[in-house]
């Protein structure tokens, strides 16, 4: 095969989508603008905001996709949600500060908690999910998933002060719904029972009901799955069907221990 023949089987494979990696990076550098934005002492808000809404509609230009439908027209309904979400992040930040030993202080949460990032990031991208937005909620939350290990889709509904200790491996799918107070660890995957293209639009992944506490490693799967108010679940339970309210969930392994000395 010559050079130009190669050429043009690539550019012909090229047109079967349209895709424009420049979205991805444009969407994590917005992701990042705004969090400097809501949080950084030092970033002027006013400013900021005029940047951020060039940015927003040069993505909205490039993921809207449909004719003469302009996705650059929600930021001003986004951007008057801003300060209620900032007000539902910083209730994260002082629950994670609240319940966990290690924290020193706030700042400490903001500036270095992986959990803390992955949910702030959730949240902004949330409200663009529910607006509709193409790709970029996914994008953002995809973001914070590379830097933390922590996965949230976009979709998923979370309450107030909610808590992820160390975050590391955590999975929270679509259709989950998690209310308030609620404390989960490493590891832990809120997730189907299977994975088909028919249950798209179907509530697929477990509720979590209100001060629940899921302790690392716990695999909770099912759209019909709902963990009980006031429950709490082992590290490493494996759960498919609902739990009642109050209630104590744990594993129990086998493990044995040798003396090795003779």
């Amino acid at each position: 095969m010559n050079h130009e023949d190669i050429i043009k089987q690539i550019t012909a494979q090229k047109k079967n989508t349209n895709l424009r990696f420049r979205i991805k990076t444009k969407a994590e550098a917005f992701t990042q603008n705004l969090f400097y934005t809501l949080f950084d002492k030092d970033t002027p808000v006013e400013d900021n905001l005029d940047k951020l809404a060039a940015d927003f509609k040069e993505l909205g230009d490039l993921v809207c996709w449909e004719p003469g439908k302009s996705c650059s027209e929600i930021w001003e309904e986004y951007c008057s949600k801003l300060p209620h979400l900032l007000q539902k992040i910083n209730l994260d930040a002082i629950a994670i500060a609240n319940n966990d030993p290690a924290a020193n202080s706030v700042e400490e949460v903001y500036l270095s908690y992986p959990g803390f990032f992955a949910i702030a990031v959730y949240r902004l991208s949330h409200e663009l999910y529910k607006m509709n937005l193409p790709l970029v909620p996914r994008l953002m939350t995809e973001c914070a998933h590379k830097l933390t290990g922590t996965d949230i889709n976009p979709g998923a509904q979370i309450g107030d002060s909610f808590f992820i200790d160390h975050a590391t491996g955590v999975v929270i799918g679509e259709t989950t719904i998690i209310k308030n107070n609620v404390k989960i660890y490493q590891g832990v995957t809120l997730g189907a029972l299977y994975v088909e293209r028919e249950l798209r639009n179907k509530k697929r992944h477990p509720t979590i009901e209100d001060n629940v506490t899921i302790y690392a490693n716990a695999t909770i799967l099912g759209g019909e799955t709902v963990i009980g108010a006031n429950s709490i679940i082992g590290g490493n339970a494996w759960l498919t069907r609902t739990v009642p309210a109050n209630s104590f969930v744990t594993h129990d392994p086998v493990i044995k221990i040798k003396n090795l000395q003779k």
